[in-house]
């Protein structure tokens, strides 16, 4: 008999390529003399959380990898190749090499497809994984010793609207859930995205001047706040409540569906969660937060 599976952890991890090349990892080839250390520390404190679980797999669904038909996720043991950030190719050139966990990405497919949703393997070696895949995967577990299961965030939101990508996202949580508890693993869902998300439009000559990182506008760090003490406070259902107000008004990148997904797959935590760190990135704003639906938010 399989030993039911389980979800660990939920975590916010977003994934700014800034914090890759603050980091000056061996896999990026440009360098930089510090830079967004509140995020980074955040990101360390979540890590040696996640050190003291036992787990066999991150689990993460990302913004940037954003397929117009449904919803497709690697389906390829190996990959191996070079991530050039199309918008930042001077602070992220990484060489990366990661492992994923086909099965557990084939039943997970499996679910979602059963409850109606439209699915898809990409079996593709030559892909190129997105950046916000290998940044928050990097970030959360430097070492790369786990395997991933990458999953694709579609324009559900943009398509028809919030209500629609919400009940989507819903559907793929219920999904996750079930094929990790089928597959005896031990999984950590990785949110891959910011909350607030509007940017700086012109790059300092130093990027990793601290002196000109803020958050780009008051309201995006009201938005902020709010949702941050609404995670903190445990009441995630007002959060999904409240996503679409969110998503607009804050320009928030909660558009993709992957803290949607990730809350949906915890059950919509009614526990508090707790903030590693928050930090602003070229404007936009980002928290290390993580759930344990373990001890359910004793640590927090």
């Amino acid at each position: 008999m399989v030993k039911k599976g389980k979800i660990v952890a939920g975590c916010l991890a977003p994934h700014p390529p800034h914090l890759v090349y603050a980091e000056n990892p061996e896999q990026n080839e440009p360098t930089a003399e510090c830079g967004w250390e509140t995020l980074r520390w955040g990101y360390e404190r979540l890590r040696k959380s996640l050190a003291k679980k036992d787990y066999d797999v991150l689990i993460v669904h990302s913004p940037h990898w954003r397929t117009q038909m449904g919803t497709h996720f690697l389906g390829v043991e190996k990959f191996k190749s070079l991530s050039v950030d199309p918008i930042f190719p001077n602070l992220f050139r990484y060489h990366y090499d990661l492992t994923v966990d086909v099965p557990l990405a084939e039943a997970i497919h499996d679910e979602a497809k059963s409850l109606g949703l439209v699915t898809e393997m990409m079996r593709n070696s030559d892909y190129r994984v997105d950046y916000g895949t290998i940044v928050s995967c990097h970030m959360t577990n430097p070492d790369w010793d786990k395997p991933i299961v990458g999953i694709s965030s579609n324009g559900g939101a943009r398509y028809f609207n919030m209500d629609v990508m919400q009940a989507t996202m819903m559907k793929l949580g219920q999904a996750t859930k079930k094929a990790v508890e089928a597959s005896g693993k031990r999984a950590v869902l990785l949110s891959s995205n910011s909350l607030s998300h509007r940017h700086f439009v012109v790059e300092s000559p130093v990027v990793e001047d601290m002196s000109l990182e803020h958050i780009n506008n008051h309201n995006q760090y009201l938005w902020d706040m709010r949702i941050i003490d609404l995670f903190r406070t445990g009441k995630c259902q007002e959060v999904m409540d409240i996503m679409s107000d969110f998503t607009e008004q804050a320009t928030a990148e909660t558009d993709g569906g992957s803290l949607s997904w990730m809350l949906s797959a915890l059950g919509i935590p009614d526990y508090p969660a707790t903030l590693h760190g928050y930090g602003t990135v070229i404007g936009t704003g980002n928290a290390v937060m993580e759930w344990d639906p373990v001890s359910r938010g004793a640590n927090a």
